[in-house]
């Protein structure tokens, strides 16, 4: 796999049926390691270890609906309660960061109206904070720990 731009971490790897599975401890099981899975991975990872947040309210490839069809979004960091906080779209290292994927994570939001969006390929990663009371958004320099989210 593509060398990334986020710290690594402790994995467990393994070759099962002719493919390359991961462990993954948020999902508690082996999944399928395409590229898009190393980047997911090692940035769930970097939440956990670098920003703070509790793997316990982390979700990987979370199902949702928007209207009456079925998506799964990267990532979505929780607060205590349950309401989500935070969306992460991850893609490939090959894949550009363009608009395109910038369109998705925002539609996607339209089902969790979260305040904070992000974006990475693993190499690039972009932060956004949306304000609905102004209709607008504003990147940040980095992604906000788990304490500033829920300050």
């Amino acid at each position: 796999m593509e060398k990334l731009n986020l710290p690594s971490f402790q994995t467990n790897i393994r070759n099962k049926n002719d493919k390359t599975e991961i462990f993954d401890i948020f999902r508690k099981k082996f999944v399928v390691l395409t590229p898009e899975e190393w980047v997911r991975q090692h940035f769930a990872s970097y939440m956990v270890n670098e920003k703070q947040y509790p793997k316990s309210l982390l979700a990987l490839e979370y199902s949702f609906k928007i209207q009456t069809r079925k998506k799964r979004v990267d990532i979505v960091a929780f607060s205590p309660n349950g309401k989500p906080l935070l969306v992460v779209e991850c893609k490939a290292a090959g894949i550009p960061i363009n608009q395109k994927v910038f369109d998705q994570i925002a539609r996607y939001n339209m089902a969790f109206k979260v305040q904070y969006l992000i974006v990475t390929n693993g190499i690039q990663q972009y932060a956004c904070k949306i304000d609905y009371n102004n209709l607008s958004y504003q990147f940040m320099e980095e992604m906000p720990s788990y304490n500033e989210l829920t300050e």
